[in-house]
């Protein structure tokens, strides 16, 4: 049984799918609410706010990528974890997911014992992302992070990051002149039960340096290793 009964939201529209994903949901201990297409996700999202969501990108009408668009540049619904469902498998598709701020992935087919296993490592792992001091603000020359309120601002103007640009560049700049390599930022931002490509990770830092404008050069590249926040800016 799961330790607190949490609702997670399943948008799919493959009947036989849904129904045993919301059966074995049920048979762990969580609530469940289903919805076959986006216009409904977005409805009972609004009105249940669940836990997690596990949404497939292939759907009718407004498809998962939108919906977790939408869902990552509101104001309501941004901190709700995600987990794609894809029988894509391309990475393409992944990437743009991440890029999105999608916290997981699942390929179709897949086994009930897997999904619900990153289920959990999802909800636990977002359970203990609060900083330990949610007032504590990080200045790193023109750059300003406060992690309590995921605001980001360079000279003054703030920056829209998704959730995972934030993540990766608060444990970068938590450690100036510390290497990370590509496993220790995601293990950093998702947790060890999580796994992605090399190429993902670097998306990530190629979006936020993006971002980050004049102040993208602080993350630099550690040529066969990983990457580090610029000491001494």
């Amino acid at each position: 049984m799961t330790e607190a009964k949490k609702t997670i939201l399943v948008v799919e529209d493959e009947e036989d799918i849904l129904a045993l994903i919301h059966f074995n949901l049920i048979k762990v201990g969580y609530n469940a609410e289903c919805a076959s297409d986006g216009e409904e996700a977005l409805t009972l999202i609004a009105a249940k706010r669940p836990d997690l969501i596990l949404l497939d990108l292939m759907l009718p009408g407004i498809d998962g990528l939108e919906i977790c668009r939408r869902l990552r540049s509101g104001d309501s619904a941004t901190e709700i974890p995600i987990i794609m469902l894809t029988a894509c498998g391309e990475e393409e598709d992944v990437v743009r997911g991440l890029e999105l701020g999608a916290d997981d992935y699942i390929t179709k087919p897949f086994s009930i014992k897997v999904l619900l296993a990153r289920v959990q490592a999802v909800l636990r792992h977002r359970s203990t992302l609060q900083p330990e001091t949610e007032d504590e603000e990080l200045i790193r020359g023109a750059l300003r992070i406060h992690p309590g309120r995921n605001l980001v601002q360079v000279d003054g103007k703030t920056v829209e990051l998704t959730f995972t640009e934030f993540k990766v560049l608060e444990a970068l700049a938590r450690k100036p002149g510390w290497v990370f390599t590509r496993y220790q930022i995601v293990n950093s931002v998702r947790g060890e039960d999580y796994a992605v490509t090399d190429r993902a990770v670097d998306v990530q830092i190629a979006g936020l340096r993006k971002k980050l404008e004049s102040c993208g050069y602080y993350i630099e590249t550690v040529r066969g290793v990983g990457y580090r926040f610029q000491e001494g800016v």
